[in-house]
């Protein structure tokens, strides 16, 4: 049950200000960076990183232990992710470009082992063209995706934490790479 096996263990089981901190410190940089991939917005990543914490703080007793503590908060994330883009679509007005990381910005975060810069060109291309279909992608698919390359879980944690069956995963995390691959030309 890994580190927080008492808290996992027991549903009942309240958790203490430090504690918790404890638990937040350990997670809440895979949910940023869940959160951000998916939103490709530092700020709303952030936002929706502290209300994820905020949440399952609040909600620390309702948790049965039937999953990971990781697995219990990105599920928190992906239904807080989900709620943003429902509100995002209600206010169309709203302009995200003020807030947005630019796909240029966020491939130069990536290590590059390239020597020459116009291989360091061609590498940031490469990871626009792939962030631009997987913004395409239906929610669900997208949100698969973002959980096995970015996060690098297995298809059994997915399940867990999209509340999916594991073939079902695995079918949208194929139709996901398809279409990803087509857009890129098959170059993937």
């Amino acid at each position: 049950m890994g580190k927080y096996a008492a808290a996992e263990g027991d549903a009942s089981a309240s958790i203490g200000m430090a504690e918790f901190a404890e638990v937040a410190g350990t997670y809440r940089p895979q949910i940023f960076r869940f959160l951000l991939a998916s939103l490709r917005d530092v700020d709303a990543a952030e936002t929706l990183t502290q209300d994820c914490l905020l949440k399952a703080y609040r909600n620390w007793a309702s948790f049965r232990g039937e999953s990971s503590v990781l697995t219990w908060l990105l599920r928190i994330a992906i239904n807080l992710q989900k709620d943003h883009w429902r509100n995002r679509r209600l206010q169309f007005w709203k302009k995200t470009s003020t807030n947005s990381v630019d796909a240029a910005e966020a491939s130069s975060w990536l290590p590059s082992g390239e020597s020459s810069p116009e291989m360091q060109v061609l590498a940031r291309d490469q990871v626009r063209l792939v962030w631009k279909a997987v913004e395409r992608l239906s929610e669900r698919q997208r949100t698969v995706f973002m959980l096995r390359h970015v996060e690098e879980m297995d298809i059994h944690e997915i399940a867990g934490t999209v509340g999916l069956s594991e073939g079902t995963v695995k079918a949208h995390l194929s139709r996901a790479m398809v279409k990803v691959r087509a857009e890129l030309g098959g170059r993937s």
